[in-house]
């Protein structure tokens, strides 16, 4: 077993153990969601005050939150669809607090040039999730790009550990506007190939409906 495999193994006890001790403390998934917001909160006050080592803990803690709600909702047998939804639109207020801290903290020291880009930041991490959102109500799916929520968290976190926010930040604004641009490329074949298929005649969409009236053609003939 590789070291990487047996860490995950590990942290995947881990959180099975806080899954059950949540799940027998009969607290309620959305509780825990709200949780995680409310922790993220915290961490953008610390990073609007330039507390960035402070901060990148408390977003891992608040991480834990994210990671456990499903899976306790998943337990105890409380998976609602109500619950997918308040899970999304608070994920959408834990990003968008955090990156209110940095550009807090950005303005407090007259860097207006990182003012910009958390803001082109945070347009990013708002359309990735909204064209997935847009795109699926004409698409089956729509998961293309790379820059995802998890991606996003993780890069804040490492850059508030290690003081290297301004290049988390760089590769954010980068890829997540490729991410929806991604997106866009991706929805247009989807759409463009449906519409193809509606257009098509039946004989073409489905080779077995022209077989069949081919042999209806014939027994006519006979």
């Amino acid at each position: 077993m590789t070291y990487t495999k047996l860490i995950g193994t590990a942290c995947e006890k881990v959180i099975l153990v806080i899954v059950r001790a949540l799940a027998l403390s009969r607290i309620h998934p959305n509780v825990l969601t709200l949780m995680g917001l409310l922790v993220n909160g915290i961490a953008a006050a610390l990073l609007a005050g330039g507390k960035f080592l402070a901060a990148g803990l408390v977003m891992m803690g608040a991480g834990l939150f994210d990671m456990v709600d499903g899976r306790v909702a998943r337990h105890t047998n409380r998976v609602t669809r109500f619950g997918g939804f308040f899970d999304s639109v608070l994920d959408r207020y834990s990003d968008l607090v955090l990156l209110m801290g940095l550009l807090v903290y950005y303005a407090s020291i007259n860097r207006f040039f990182y003012v910009v880009l958390t803001a082109v930041v945070m347009t990013a991490s708002v359309m990735v999730s909204y064209t997935r959102a847009r795109a699926e109500c004409i698409i089956p799916s729509c998961k293309a790009g790379f820059m995802e929520r998890p991606e996003r968290m993780v890069l804040l976190i490492l850059g508030a550990l290690f003081d290297r926010m301004a290049p988390a930040l760089w590769v954010i604004a980068v890829l997540g506007n490729i991410t929806v641009i991604h997106r866009v490329i991706h929805t247009w074949q989807e759409t463009r190939r449906l519409e193809e298929a509606q257009l098509r005649p039946p004989e073409e969409a489905d080779p077995r409906l022209a077989a069949e009236g081919k042999a209806a053609s014939r027994s006519g003939a006979a």
